[in-house]
């Protein structure tokens, strides 16, 4: 029987994390199964995950009733709900975490994404959700923004483990990195290591690239044949190049003068990476990315794509030619890459928002109802 191709992964280098996290997942015992036989190593959650597991499901309607009842609004009935998930799912990876010695078993929660721009109240409920959770194996996901930077290097300093998100560009990704660095100097030789994870997003580039690309090869004028040629290589072009920039980072003489105090690496997590252009394979952002010391966290369709015809190889380092070659063609397309990742950025803050928002206001005439007279 042939070995299961996510299983291979690991040989390669790289970890599969599941972008997924719902409360019927972990009890009904399948968070183990995919744990036990697809070699899961890890879970990442944000807003809208959370959002749309409370809203579809009824696992959480009794613990809902008996917050309200016990007076919680709902600002408290959420961080109670996604704590107790993300507790849950961290003990169950926890045996993965001490086995891999701190490499994976890692869950993750996110700060209020009303912060995103807001440095002193990123720290300080980085801070206390790293408290309320009080597990040595989850990660508090701060966003790249400029205000998420400065955060970033104080809670890595102070021992936080750090998820950074919502990552567009190799620009911003060199600031994240540098950011980790100087958290960890600052840090140096206090306490355990702390762990950290850069989650660059990939297939929303493609998305919004590629709409304009589609419009000169519409035209079909003197540009037509390069836009054909970048459309849809720009997302994988530009993580390509973030990993070479992380190569260069973290084999630098700066970080090998860490790693000698136990200093650990911070990885390239691929984010975004479920295909949305149906035309696109299935699997197209998670074959081409493969390689060492990196993550891919993918949602539970793109991992059973993979499960059934993955075909595993170490393709991350393949092309890094032609992938330079395709982010250099985009300036003469009139498309600027610096300004595409600030608009996904602003785009992707706004998109963890909304359904924060919406489950908020939905829990808060939950509780508006049950309150007493």
């Amino acid at each position: 029987m042939q070995e299961n191709p996510l299983k291979q992964l690991g040989s390669l280098g790289q970890s599969i994390w599941l972008d997924y996290i719902r409360r019927d997942l972990i009890t009904s015992g399948r968070l183990q199964r995919l744990i036990d036989e697809d070699g899961l190593r890890g879970m990442t959650s944000n807003p809208a995950i959370f959002e749309k597991a409370i809203d579809e499901s009824q696992e959480y309607d009794t613990d809902i009733q008996a917050l309200v009842h016990n007076g919680k609004n709902a600002q408290e009935i959420y961080e109670t709900l996604t704590q107790q998930d993300v507790k849950s799912a961290a003990d169950k990876f926890r045996p993965l975490y001490e086995r891999t010695a701190g490499k994976d078993g890692y869950v993750s929660l996110e700060v209020n994404p009303h912060l995103a721009h807001d440095t002193a109240g990123t720290l300080a409920e980085a801070r206390r959700l790293w408290g309320a959770l009080n597990r040595p194996n989850v990660f508090i996901k701060v966003p790249a923004t400029a205000a998420g930077l400065p955060a970033i290097q104080q809670l890595i300093s102070e021992g936080i483990n750090v998820n950074v998100t919502l990552l567009f560009g190799v620009a911003r990704y060199r600031q994240v990195a540098e950011a980790y660095l100087a958290g960890l100097e600052a840090r140096a030789t206090q306490g355990p290591p702390v762990a950290s994870v850069a989650s660059f997003f990939i297939s929303r580039i493609d998305a919004l690239v590629d709409v304009a690309l589609e419009k000169i090869i519409v035209a079909d004028g003197q540009s037509a044949d390069r836009a054909k040629q970048v459309c849809g290589q720009v997302a994988i072009a530009s993580a390509k190049l973030a990993y070479q920039a992380y190569k260069d980072l973290f084999n630098s003489d700066r970080f090998q003068k860490l790693a000698v105090l136990g200093a650990r690496v911070q990885r390239v997590l691929w984010a975004s990476t479920g295909t949305k252009n149906p035309h696109y394979s299935d699997v197209k952002y998670m074959e081409a990315l493969i390689g060492p010391d990196t993550v891919n966290t993918v949602p539970v369709e793109t991992l059973n794509a993979y499960r059934d015809h993955g075909v595993p190889h170490a393709r991350l380092e393949e092309d890094v030619a032609t992938a330079r070659w395709v982010l250099e063609q985009l300036p003469d397309l009139e498309i600027r890459i610096d300004q595409v990742a600030q608009q996904l950025e602003d785009e992707g803050v706004k998109k963890f928002y909304q359904p924060f928002d919406q489950l908020m206001a939905a829990l808060a005439q939950t509780a508006g109802r049950s309150t007493p007279s």
